[in-house]
């Protein structure tokens, strides 16, 4: 079937988005355990990036799987798949001349540089959100580390299932010990360098 396919060439390029923009597109990974702060810091993210001007979008793990990718399990496979998609996502995204910011677990390194090859190593700014587990335990704001205890969830992030910290993010944000607003204002200005024109 796949020989059936025949991808369109439109005559609008990335670059001519990009320069009507004003931007140069990138995709902004926030990566981290649940509890890590990664919702809380891409939307801070999203909102200082928006005031200056800059044309963002903004996807997030609960909000894809309650669309997108409603029909995906937990299972290894189907954790994948969500990565995957949302890749494309972002990648569509891209050729549009947004800047994309996402906040997922994503906790395998294979994953993470599955979506650093389909954008382009240039175009993925990986955030790395430190956290130490006992402190994403303590804020737990979703009940999934109490229900994983009780073992009522199974291969949660963390207990269940290891998670891999990037090899070498463009920033780590230490959350158990930077102020929100700072961390959002040194991820600003190291993220502005990348996008201005």
């Amino acid at each position: 079937m796949r020989e059936n396919i025949h991808p369109s060439v439109f005559k609008v390029k990335v670059e001519h988005r990009a320069k009507a923009l004003g931007q140069q597109p990138k995709l902004i990974w926030f990566t981290g355990l649940s509890g890590s702060g990664k919702s809380t810091l891409a939307n801070a993210t999203e909102d200082a990036l928006y005031r200056m001007g800059y044309h963002t979008y903004l996807l997030d793990g609960d909000n894809v799987r309650t669309g997108l990718n409603k029909d995906l399990t937990f299972s290894d496979k189907d954790r994948v798949e969500n990565i995957r998609r949302i890749g494309e996502v972002a990648n569509l995204m891209l050729d549009a001349g947004l800047i994309v910011i996402s906040a997922f677990i994503s906790p395998f390194v294979s994953d993470r540089d599955m979506i650093k090859e389909l954008v382009g190593e240039e175009n993925f700014l990986e955030i790395y959100l430190n956290c130490p587990l006992s402190i994403c335990e303590e804020r737990d704001v979703k009940g999934l580390y109490k229900k994983a205890r009780q073992g009522l969830i199974k291969d949660l992030t963390g207990i269940g299932s290891p998670y891999e910290p990037p090899l070498a993010p463009f920033v780590v944000v230490n959350t158990a010990e930077e102020k929100m607003e700072d961390a959002v204002a040194r991820l600003v200005q190291k993220i502005n360098k990348k996008i201005k024109i």
